[in-house]
């Protein structure tokens, strides 16, 4: 019995041990299957060769890291490397195969195209390949090899062109993301795009039924939403953002029945209505914001209960926002920017106990203008973290109910009127990482409070009012990467040093416009400073060039300008920086020059600006310039002609050469610039010859100076292609011509200067009433016109018909500054101002700014005849005319006092004749007034105006008497206005006596035919008794 027992317990012992041995070798045979196949291996580590993986590339700090590093062979044996293991990679447990490649956030660099050897992965279910840098590679028609992809992700990966009619052939998809490729890119502004055309939407949905995440944010699709969409029952995240749809939204897709997410914003055509929404309804994610659905907001809104997040920013709805919105419990986010309803906010937004994220700003409605105090119904959201109440025109202090929300971390309360100091208890709310309190009326010092803000990483304080010096507990912001106090009144010493050695994290520093005085330690440069990406030091009393930037190889802005800083601008900056500086601004300084030739500027520059220096020799310019936007140099003592180089520029926006002493003849290659040049700024130099015709159609010229050189031949017919000009200054050449009249047909043109050159004859009428529409200022002044004055012109130049009241602006160009300039900086660079010198007020003025109330006629100088046109009292907008030193003859139009506006009225050396009309007397405005050199006669006109005009405005008028002249008017002449007034008294005495009269003759005509058909008793008694004691008379 025992050995029986003793046998049966080995049995079973070797029977565990056996089947542990199975279990082991199955396990082991199991783990050998797991290697990935040789195949597959092979593809990745090409796949890998074919890309490269720089610093660049990596677009997430936190997240991105080059995974395909990881893949490596085992000591050069391929035989031991499972690909399973390597990074981004999982495989198929019973297979093998890689089913899942998740190579997001990988720093890759390169072409993708069908030859890629990741198309032979033909087992993939997941492909992510978001967030690298493709190149703009189109979608290779080679991914329909992955037939088994249920999701693909290709988000922000600088792909573009037609989504190809391949990928419609992946049946399988649950999940498509192509979002974000959408790039603007130097140079040219080139825009690369994805494209949903052909195939379209419709045939997308028509294919991929299967679909339950579909994002194409920002791929152009620029058609209607098909119907079928309202179908697909299993979508449950639908993201269509400035994808360009039009027509009306099915509203049955907002009751899809597994719909959660659904974002169309940024579809400016697209319209549409809000349904009626039911409890039942899955939504958690609603944004329409910048679309064109209108109607009101449904109070069912409220019945979503189920919202996170609702953005309806910059649409259109009418009506009061619902109060039912205050139901929405689980609401973390609500955008409101922009959105223009009416009555106020229902303070039942108070009872959003979830709400994160608070967007109210540029909302033009009741609250805006209010005092911020009105805002006190925020402080109940406890839970905020982020808050922008930007552009609402608040004034009042800093609320007080702010204290309230200790959890903020983004505060922007810019671009309102806010007053008072910066509250020290705002210091308290530290989790603040933002704080943005710009261009406000804040007052006083910066709170030396401030450092209890250890999580400050951006603040902006530019453009206010405040005072004193920079605190030294700024420095204690370790954290801070950003720091802006620009446009202040800041005051006192800064050591700049401070600023590198102790902010560790700072990235941006912009202290310009204020009243500092920065010292710098130009001794020796730190090579263990910080390093900087921008740097503004406008108008901060410097006197020489710093030296720590000879070590910032990061900077890609820097504003130096309006300070006084002397010498030559150093070789080894700009060497330094040649890789990554986009905006330089040195102008209104002393710079003489360059300290080393040839000249190396950064190939990423896009803006140079170097105006009002005393730089010599030639045009300071880089071979490698081919991003460049704007390039500045006016104002210094440049000579030479310029270079066929900077023609390679093709991308040029803004080129101002003028006030130097370059010469040469304009090349012809300046045509080059047709598609993108806006300002040509070349006056005031010693070029010569012919303007080229460089005007090419399609151009974007809106500013044309050649004034003040020496060009010559006719005005160039090209000209006419110039369809957005504004602005166009040829005066002071040698141009010979007749009126350029084709000029009339370009609508925006507002400004055109051709004085002081040869043109000639006489202006012919315009062929149609609509020439020269917008017309404000028109110089022919020193020419050799004839003929009469332009009387047709008069009339059709519509813009000097109106008395412009509105809120005073300046004639300028808008400079689009580099996105990155725009993130960074606050103050504005982004306005070139137009400017002119004209003859007003007796006087040549220069006009640093041209306001857009200006309008001006000024045509002296001329051979012109005839009489002053009546026509010209239709312009009732002008400020100055002058038609001064012409043969004009005639009265001077009494209409002309209906020119209430007028300023300066030049008639001087004329040969004009009568008296000065006394309407003249009712221009309020009028400062100057020339009629000198005429044969004018009698009495002047006397009050208001004319009683502060002196002599020399009358003289050689030798007909003329009376204040201020020393000429009394005599008895005859002194009356010619007495004699006036007693004409118009005789005048109307005449009008009564003949309305008398007439009066008298139909009364007595009526009365006579009554008297003569009732034959009045009296009046026979009367005759007759005459009659008979006529009778009797004569019988006696």
């Amino acid at each position: 019995m025992g050995l029986s027992v003793s046998c049966f317990f080995s049995f079973v012992l070797f029977v565990f041990w056996l089947s542990l041995f199975h279990l082991a070798v199955a396990h082991f045979a199991s783990s050998m299957q797991q290697l990935c196949h040789d195949d597959e291996r092979s593809a990745l580590l090409e796949f890998k060769q074919s890309f490269s993986t720089d610093k660049y590339h990596c677009f997430d700090p936190v997240s991105s890291y080059p995974k395909v590093e990881s893949w490596k062979l085992e000591g050069g044996n391929s035989s031991s490397a499972d690909c399973c293991t390597w990074d981004g990679i999982q495989c198929d447990e019973e297979t093998g195969h890689v089913i899942s490649l998740d190579l997001s956030n990988s720093c890759l660099s390169g072409y993708i195209n069908s030859t890629t050897t990741l198309f032979y992965l033909v087992h993939l279910q997941w492909l992510s390949l978001s967030h690298n840098f493709f190149n703009y590679s189109e979608i290779p028609a080679a991914i329909n090899n992955l037939s088994r992809l249920k999701h693909l992700y290709l988000s922000h990966s600088y792909i573009s062109g037609q989504i190809p009619s391949q990928l419609l052939d992946l049946t399988n998809l649950v999940s498509l993301h192509l979002s974000g490729n959408l790039f603007t890119v130097v140079p040219g502004n080139q825009t690369h795009y994805l494209e949903l055309r052909e195939p379209s939407l419709q045939n997308l949905f028509d294919k991929l039924t299967n679909l339950e995440e579909l994002n194409l944010d920002k791929v152009n699709i620029s058609s209607p939403i098909p119907h079928i969409l309202a179908n697909l029952s299993s979508l449950t995240y639908l993201s269509l953002q400035g994808c360009g749809l039009q027509g009306e939204f099915p509203t049955k897709i907002f009751q899809l029945p597994n719909l959660s997410v659904l974002k169309l914003s940024g579809n400016r055509n697209l319209t549409g209505y809000l349904p009626k929404f039911e409890k039942t309804s899955p939504l958690t994610v609603l944004a329409i914001a910048s679309c064109g659905f209108s109607g009101t907001i449904p109070s069912s809104l409220g019945n979503l209960t189920k919202l996170v997040s609702l953005d309806v920013s910059f649409s259109s709805f009418l009506g009061e926002l619902p109060i039912s919105i205050g139901n929405l419990a689980s609401l973390k986010e609500l955008l409101l920017k922009g959105y223009n309803f009416s009555g106020q906010i229902s303070s039942s937004l108070g009872n959003l106990t979830q709400l994160k994220y608070l967007d109210l700003s540029q909302s033009h409605n009741k609250f805006s203008g209010q005092n911020s105090s009105s805002l006190s119904w925020i402080a109940k959201n406890t839970k905020l973290k982020f808050l922008y109440l930007s552009n609402l025109n608040l004034v009042g202090e800093i609320p007080l109910w702010l204290i309230n929300l200790t959890q903020l971390t983004d505060l922007e309360m810019s671009q309102n009127q806010l007053t008072g100091p910066i509250p020290s208890w705002l210091m308290n709310i530290n989790q603040l990482s933002i704080l943005y309190l710009q261009s406000n009326q804040l007052t006083k010092h910066i709170p030396s409070e401030i450092s209890n803000l250890t999580r400050l990483v951006r603040l902006d304080l530019s453009s206010n009012s405040l005072q004193g010096p920079i605190p030294s507990t700024i420095f204690e912001l370790k954290n801070l990467q950003s720091l802006k106090l620009p446009s202040n009144n800041l005051s006192g010493i800064v050591v700049f040093d401070m600023f590198l050695s102790q902010l560790e994290s700072l990235e941006v520093l912009i202290l310009s416009s204020n009243k500092l005085t920065v010292l710098m330690n130009n001794t020796v440069a730190n090579t263990n400073s910080q390093k900087l990406k921008c740097i503004g030091l406008r108008s901060c009393n410097l006197s020489s060039f710093p030296n720590f930037l000879r070590n910032q190889d990061l900077l890609q802005v820097l504003d130096l300008s309006s300070n006084s800083i002397t010498g030559k601008i150093p070789w080894l900056f700009l060497n330094v920086t040649v890789h990554k500086l986009v905006y330089l601004n040195l102008s209104y300084n002393l710079f003489t020059g360059f300290d080393r030739h040839p000249i190396v500027l950064s190939q990423q520059l896009r803006t140079l600006d170097l105006r009002f220096n005393k730089l010599e020799g030639p045009l300071p310019f880089s071979p490698i310039l081919d991003v460049m936007s704007e390039y500045l140099v006016s104002n210094n003592k440049l000579t030479g002609e310029i270079p066929p180089l900077i023609c390679k520029s093709m991308h040029l926006y803004a080129l101002d050469l003028s006030n130097n002493n370059l010469s040469g003849m304009l090349p012809q290659c300046l045509a080059n610039f047709s598609d993108t040049l806006s300002i040509l700024a070349l006056q005031s130099n010693k070029f010569y010859g012919s303007i080229p015709q460089i005007f090419m159609n399609g151009n974007n010229l809106k500013m044309i100076d050649l004034s003040n050189n020496q060009l010559q031949g006719r005005i160039p017919r090209s000209l006419v292609n110039c369809t957005n000009l504004e602005y166009l200054h040829l005066g002071d050449n040698q141009i010979t011509d007749v009126f350029p009249s084709w000029l009339g047909t370009l609508q925006e043109l507002k400004i055109l200067i051709l004085k002081s050159n040869r043109l000639h004859g006489a202006i012919k009428e315009p062929e149609t009433n609509f020439e020269f529409p917008k017309l404000q200022v028109i110089d022919l002044s020193h020419n050799f016109f004839s003929g009469e004055l332009p009387t047709k012109h008069f009339q059709s130049w519509n813009a000097m018909k109106v008395v412009n009241g509105s809120h005073l602006s300046y004639m300028q160009d808008e400079i689009q500054p580099t996105m990155y300039y725009v993130q960074v900086a606050s103050y504005d660079i982004s306005h070139y101002a137009y400017s002119m010198t004209i003859s007003n007020k007796g006087i040549e003025l220069n006009y640093g700014k041209i306001s857009n109330m200006l309008i001006s006629i000024i045509l002296s100088g001329n051979k012109f005849g005839g009489e002053i046109p009546t026509s010209l009292a239709s312009l009732r907008g002008l400020h100055n005319l002058n038609l001064s030193h012409n043969n004009l003859e005639g009265h001077i139009p009494s209409c002309l006092g209906n020119l209430t506006t007028l300023e300066s009225l030049d008639l001087s050396s004329n040969s004009l004749l009568g008296n000065i009309p006394q309407q003249l007397a009712e221009i309020t405005y009028l400062e100057v007034f020339n009629v000198s050199y005429n044969h004018l006669t009698g009495l002047v006109p006397q009050g208001k105006q004319f009683d502060t005009f002196e002599n020399s405005s009358y003289h050689g008028n030798l007909g003329l008497c009376g204040k201020p002249l020393s000429k009394h008017c005599e008895n005859s002449e002194l009356s010619k206005k007495e004699d006036e007034d007693l004409e118009s008294t005789f005048v109307f005495d005449w009008k009564i006596v003949l309305i008398g009269f007439a009066s008298g003759l139909i009364v007595g005509v009526v009365l006579g035919q009554e008297f003569y058909r009732r034959k009045h008793e009296w009046l026979v008694k009367f005759f007759g008794m005459r009659s008979m004691k006529r009778k009797r008379g004569n019988k006696n």
